[in-house]
């Protein structure tokens, strides 16, 4: 597969690598040419030295005839742009944009058209921000991915002596829950993969996996170890592109407080978040942490 990636940071670096390994045709495009030059004597891969969305780049990157093309610039008005050309220059197949602002991730209808066309979008902020929500939402588990568009969950979880079904089979969650359709996935004891039966028994620290539907996960979970007790007040040390996204997105069900360092970037939080509280100062500041008995998420 012949695949144009823009942008030769961590991101871009890192799946040329990926890709290049699997015997696909790549061409790396960036600004920096010693980095792009690191990148040739390294991997087997084509570079480019000019502005990923400008046509003539794209044409020199072998646009005509690519089937994929990645965007991921730090920039995400030239990741759109570059998606835009590609479609209306090239009619590049497959197009994929990193965008990480969250103005634009509020209007999904704008990037997946003909007005920018794009194919899929990554957000890494917004994958971080869904996972720590998920955690939040879910005391005492290790993971929690949405599955048939969030109707069902994966849930990762550590089983304790504490839990009813801890020191029993696996068919017992049928009869514990018989109102209840789960299914275990997997488990991990001791660092060894175990392919779950209905015999399989259920050993303390054992992290299981399972999926339920939504409103289910909560007494799956109360099986397999006590729920902790649910969080009221978070913690945000920190309040870059993640800390504030996730402030913002749970703010209206918690008591957030959020810790910057910065004192211009304090108040632009302020005048975005409308709940949570913007502290000025340094997350490693005992004083700041130890004024008053918190959650705290890192």
């Amino acid at each position: 597969m012949k695949i144009i990636i823009l942008g030769a940071g961590q991101v871009g670096g890192t799946l040329a690598s990926h890709l290049a390994d699997e015997e696909n045709d790549i061409t790396l495009v960036d600004l920096n040419a010693d980095r792009l030059a690191d990148l040739k004597d390294r991997l087997d891969i084509a570079v480019i030295v000019g502005q990923a969305s400008h046509p003539d780049v794209l044409r020199s990157a072998g646009a005509d005839d690519a089937d994929m093309l990645i965007a991921v610039t730090n920039s995400d008005e030239i990741n759109m742009t570059a998606c835009q050309l590609a479609y209306a220059l090239f009619r590049t197949p497959k197009k994929i944009a990193r965008i990480r602002s969250p103005a634009y991730h509020h209007h999904p209808e704008w990037l997946c058209n003909k007005l920018i066309p794009i194919d899929f979008i990554i957000s890494p902020e917004l994958l971080v921000t869904h996972y720590i929500e998920r955690l939040i939402e879910y005391p005492g588990t290790l993971q929690v991915l949405d599955v048939a568009k969030g109707m069902a969950q994966l849930v990762a979880v550590k089983a304790y002596s504490d839990g009813p079904l801890v020191g029993n089979e696996l068919q017992e969650i049928r009869r514990h829950m018989p109102h209840i359709d789960t299914r275990v996935a997997a488990i991990c004891r001791q660092d060894r993969d175990i392919i779950p039966q209905a015999t399989t028994v259920i050993e303390q620290g054992d992290e299981v996996f399972y999926i339920a539907a939504k409103d289910n996960i909560l007494p799956v979970l109360s099986e397999l170890r006590s729920v902790g007790r649910s969080y009221k007040r978070i913690m945000i040390a920190g309040g870059g592109n993640i800390g504030a996204r996730l402030a913002q997105s749970i703010e209206k069900d918690y008591k957030v407080k959020v810790i910057e360092r910065d004192y211009n970037r304090c108040r632009e939080l302020s005048e975005t978040l409308t709940r949570a509280i913007v502290l000025h100062g340094s997350a490693s500041d005992d004083d700041l942490l130890s004024s008053e008995s918190i959650d705290e998420v890192d």
